[in-house]
Parts: C-alpha cells; structure tokens; sequence
C-alpha cells in the first residue's frame, strides 16, 4: 500500500513540475513592468534636467537683455535731459530773435482765425474754393509764416472786397434734393445772392456749398432770376437783392403758402370756403338772369306792341287785353301783375343774404373752435413752447378771415343785384303808373 501511495506522489509531483506555476508568470510580469517603468522614469529625469538646464539659460538671457535694457533706458534719459536744456536754449534765442516778428506772428495768426470765419460764409467761396482751409492752417500755425504766405493772405483780402460788388457767372457744384450736381451754371450778386437759371440758391457754411431753395419765392422774384442769368454782359435788368445775405430771402420761402394757410383752417375753414364758392356761382347765375330780363324790359321799352316774353310786356298786356277796363279795376290788376313779375326778379337774393350772415359767423365758429384747442394744448403742455399753440391760433384766425373774405363780396354783389332788381321794380311801376294816367287823361278828355 506504500509503495502504491509513493507511486502516485511521484505522479502528482511529475504532473505539477510539468505544468508553469502563474504566480511565475505574475512575477515576471511584475518585474518587466517595474523595468520599463525605471526607463520611463530615467527619461523623464533626463528631459526634466534638459530643460532645467535650458530654464537657466533663459533665465540668464531674459537677466542680460533686461541690464541692457536699462543701460539704453538710462541713457536715452541722459539724452532727452540734454536735448530739453538744448530746446529751452533754442526758443530763448529764438524769442530773442524774433523781437517784434513775434507780435506780427501774433497778429497774422488772428487775422487769419478772423478771415476763416468771413470766406466760410461769404458766397464766394462756392467760386474760390479751398481758402478757408489756408486761413485755417495759418491760424493753428506754429512758426512764422513765409513772404508768400503773407502775399496770399493780402491779395485774398483785396480779391474778397472787389467781389463783393460784381455780378459773375461760373460753374459750381450745387446741392439739390440732396443730391451734389456738378458743373451747374451760377450767377452770383456780390456777396447777397446767386441764382441758377429762375431758382433761388443758398449758402451753406457749415458744408461750404450752394443749395437749391426747397421753396421759391413768388413768380415775379424768379422772373427777375431768369432775366439775370440771361441778361448779357454788360445788361441792365432789374433784381431784388437780399442784403442779409440769405436770412430775408429764407424767411420769405419759409412762410405758408395760400394752400397752405387755407389747410390751417381745418374742417370749418372748408366748409366757409364751400359756402363762398356756392355763392358766388348762385350770384353769378341770379346776375345772368337779371341781366337777360333787364335786357328784354329795355327792348321792350322801344316797342308799343307788348309781348308777353318779358315782364314788362307782361304788365302792358293787362291794359293791352282790357282796354275798356276802368282806372280802379285797371289799376289793381296792374298791381296785381307787377307783385307777379317781383317776384321772380327778387327770387334768390334773401338767399345769398343768408350766405354772407352765415360766413362770418362761420369764422367765429372757428375761432372758438381753434381757442378750444389752444388751451387744450396749454393744459396739457404749458406755455414754454409757442409751437404748441399755434395750431389752434392759426385756426382761429384763418378761419376768421376766410368768413370776412367770403361775406364781404358777397354782401357786396347781393347789394348790386338787389339794386337791379329794384331799379328793374321801379320801371314796371312807372310804366304802370303811365298807362293809368294815360287812361285818365283819355276818359276825361271824352267826358
């Protein structure tokens, strides 16, 4: 049984020395790893020394440039120190130098600062352009001017005065809609005002350029602008001349049209301006009437046969168709006839009477109506701004007038044909008047 049990040890052993154990394995691992690990690491402490080293170098580098640095700060110091005592030298010998030079310089510069302001608004830069900027630089200049400078500066001056009296013409860029337009024919007045062929231009400081009026003047001004620029040399033509150099001439385009005035007058205005046109197209139509009756009654007047085409014949006719009537029947259907023929004659004139009652009283409706709104306009915004109210003035007032403008012809002209019509009443009446004592006077000639 030993023996038995020794032999299958021996087996065991034989199977187990056979086979690799892992824990091997593991360690070997373990010992490769720990060596490609200490590589690693000799070549980390490799590099780290490199660049130490490197570190360093730098360091000493960035420590040299910095001493060098200074070196040049300090003298470059050293520099500027002596170039400011050499500069203070300078301008001292310089103002011992310059002596009286010195308030002339003075004084150039001041006259110069003056004339930038004078041609920036004179019109005739817009034909010598490029000045101010001249007279701009001499003013900020620092050293002295030289003798050509000095000559311009002169000849400028006397160039500016005899300008000032010519009338030219030129070519010059002008403003338009805002849009630049080049080489536009100008015709300028001195220094007051310059047109191009019947429009009116302006001087723009500011931008140093001629601008196209957004609003001409009335038709007679532009006339005077076209003759101007067409006017040859040497020509006489009339011209209104500005001599506020423009503030007149903008005043004038800035105030509101007729159209312009009438729309301030708002709803009321339009309705006194209705009332007024339907009056005087009625007047018109009653005058027309009038004027073909009255010519019919003058006709009729040289004619002894009555026709009952008109009024007067019409009254004639009663004695005409009863001859043997007596004078008080005669006489009542004569009245009769001529309270028919009035009528007509009178018909419409108590209607244009209301018209020219109504009108004003129309403008004083709008005079309330724009008071209203004016105080509206105080309450909510106060009194600092005139602007706010005058809305509500310009209402007021316009209205008022357009209610004067319109009863006043039309009380003129209700006045003129009712003087018609009445002159009209009164020849019916005396041809009536006639025909009784014409009757009269035969009936006691018979009797």
């Amino acid at each position: 049984m030993k023996k038995l049990i020794t032999i299958l040890l021996l087996s065991v052993c034989s199977i187990v020395v056979a086979q690799q154990n892992p824990l091997d394995q593991l360690a070997d691992k373990v010992r490769q790893d720990a060596a490609r690990q200490g590589q690693i690491n000799q070549e980390r402490e490799a590099k780290f020394v490199r660049e130490r080293n490197n570190q360093r170098e730098l360091l000493n580098q960035a420590r040299a440039e910095l001493a060098e640095q200074r070196r040049i700060s300090d003298q470059l110091q050293t520099e500027f120190d002596a170039n400011e005592m050499k500069l203070a030298e300078q301008v001292t010998v310089l103002d011992e130098r310059m002596g009286n030079l010195g308030e002339l310089f003075g004084v150039v510069r001041q006259v110069a600062g003056d004339l930038q302001s004078i041609f920036d608004d004179s019109m005739t830069t817009a034909q010598f352009p490029g000045r101010g900027e001249f007279f701009g630089d001499l003013a900020q200049r620092r050293e002295l001017p030289t003798g050509k400078e000095l000559a311009r500066l002169w000849s400028e001056m006397v160039r500016e005065i005899a300008e000032q009296g010519k009338v030219v013409s030129f070519d010059a860029t002008v403003i338009e809609q805002g849009q630049p337009v080049e080489n536009v024919p100008v015709t300028r007045v001195g220094v007051f005002n310059a047109v191009s062929g019947d429009s009116f231009l302006s001087w723009n400081s500011g931008k140093r350029q001629l601008m196209m009026l957004p609003r001409q003047p009335a038709g007679r001004y532009q006339n005077m602008a076209g003759k101007l620029t067409s006017a040859a040399p040497g020509g006489i033509v009339p011209m209104a001349v500005d001599f506020t150099r423009g503030a007149i001439l903008t005043q004038v385009v800035q105030a509101p049209t007729l159209m312009e005035k009438i729309r301030q007058g708002k709803t009321v205005g339009y309705v006194i301006i209705a009332i007024g046109l339907f009056g005087l197209l009625f007047s018109l139509y009653k005058g027309l009437i009038l004027a073909i009756q009255g010519a019919a009654i003058k006709s009729q007047l040289k004619k002894t046969v009555a026709s009952k085409g008109n009024a007067l014949g019409r009254v004639m006719a009663v004695y005409t168709d009863s001859p043997d009537t007596d004078i008080e029947t005669l006489e009542l259907k004569l009245d009769e006839a001529i309270l028919r023929e009035s009528a007509p004659l009178e018909s419409g004139l108590s209607f244009i009477k209301v018209l020219y009652v109504v009108a004003p009283l129309l403008g004083l409706l709008g005079t309330v109506v724009g008071m209203i709104d004016t105080f509206q306009q105080i309450t909510l915004f106060g009194t600092g701004d005139p602007r706010m109210m005058a809305g509500g003035i310009s209402t007021a007032l316009v209205t008022t007038v357009l209610g004067l403008v319109v009863a006043i012809p039309l009380t003129i002209v209700h006045s003129l044909l009712h003087s018609r019509a009445r002159a009209m009443i009164q020849i019916l009446e005396e041809q009536a008047a006639g025909i009784i004592a014409r009757l009269a006077e035969r009936q006691h000639a018979g009797a």
